[in-house]
């Protein structure tokens, strides 16, 4: 949702539920602590990158946050399939290596619970490579809540894109006017405002060992229980 700076923000007593009939939730860094991707993307991949290429691990470091730079906000940023040929790495079993530090942020499957129990239609919108959505449903077992699980790899352009909400309405239709958007991206957030959404909200520490977040458009939220009735 789109507020005034200098408006009081909206509080869980004031958030119009009655008028919400879709959650369309975001995965890494909403559903799921985004330290596992940062842990991941940040050191685990410079580090086997360096030892795979016979690098020193600085020179590894650079190289890959300039060849992410190139790419973030696009599909192949999200592309196991794509990083598994550009680093010649495999990506899907690095991070099985490494599963184990993929969490649940707090409070997340008592909202769920409570969108199930509230005949709220709750669908999983992800950026996330089927691989690794697979992985990470398979760990937390969170599947069990949605309607829809929907990745952006089949719709055929990340959530960044301006053309992704409409393309996503033939896939899972929606009424923009009672929908809602919980997504920790700032940019996703914008562009599903843009198209038209209602209640978009953001996360306050998408990675719980990382900075936080502030917006002067979209309020932001630490935990789920700030919004539950």
């Amino acid at each position: 949702m789109t507020i005034d700076p200098d408006e009081k923000k909206y509080s869980h007593m004031s958030l119009p539920w009655k008028k919400i009939d879709t959650v369309l939730l975001d995965m890494d860094g909403t559903l799921l602590d985004l330290h596992f991707d940062n842990h991941f993307w940040l050191t685990h991949v410079p580090e086997c990158y360096a030892e795979k290429h016979d690098l020193p691990h600085d020179e590894a470091h650079k190289h890959l946050m300039c060849r992410y730079t190139e790419v973030r906000g696009k599909l192949d940023w999200y592309c196991v399939d794509f990083w598994t040929k550009e680093l010649s790495l495999d990506i899907e079993q690095l991070k099985h290596d490494i599963a184990d530090k993929i969490s649940i942020r707090p409070d997340v499957v008592d909202f769920l619970s409570w969108l199930n129990n509230n005949d709220k239609r709750v669908v999983l919108v992800t950026n996330a490579h089927p691989a690794s959505l697979n992985l990470k449903m398979d760990k937390t077992n969170l599947h069990v809540h949605f309607d829809n699980i929907i990745n952006a790899h089949d719709i055929g352009l990340a959530k960044e894109n301006e053309g992704f909400w409409g393309k996503l309405q033939h896939v899972e239709p929606y009424d923009k006017a009672h929908t809602m958007l919980i997504d920790d991206n700032l940019e996703v957030l914008e562009t599903a405002h843009e198209y038209g959404i209602e209640y978009c909200l953001g996360i306050q520490q998408p990675d719980s060992q990382g900075d936080e977040v502030s917006s002067e458009k979209f309020d932001v939220i630490d935990a789920f229980k700030e919004i539950l009735p």
